[in-house]
């Protein structure tokens, strides 16, 4: 989250929104709210995790990164799973890549 934090301005600037959420209860999503500037959501459930076809993690009871770009009318054009660590959307990645949706006139 600290990159999409750093290029906040940048994505302001597109009229782009940043939301993230995890299975952390409601004081721990405040500490993290802390320290960015966008809202973080709290108390993922496996339900939820099934319901955006993400990967939840039994022995530890959380979900793994899934990310999504998605526009103005609600449509998903890019989504990103990881099981792991490996191949999380980055901020840079993200936002080149929305500028180049904008560019050509996608988003």
């Amino acid at each position: 989250m600290v990159g999409f934090e750093a290029r906040k301005s940048e994505l302001d600037a597109l009229d782009i929104g940043i939301v993230a959420a995890s299975v952390d209860s409601l004081d721990d999503a405040r500490r993290v709210a802390s320290e960015v500037s966008f809202p973080v959501a709290y108390g993922v459930t496996r339900e939820i995790a099934d319901r955006l076809g993400s990967w939840w993690e039994t022995k530890r009871k959380f979900i793994q990164p899934s990310e999504f770009i998605i526009d103005r009318d609600g449509k998903i054009i890019i989504s990103s799973y990881s099981a792991g660590p490996l191949a999380r959307l980055r901020a840079d990645d993200a936002v080149d890549f929305m500028r180049r949706m904008i560019k050509y006139k996608v988003l």
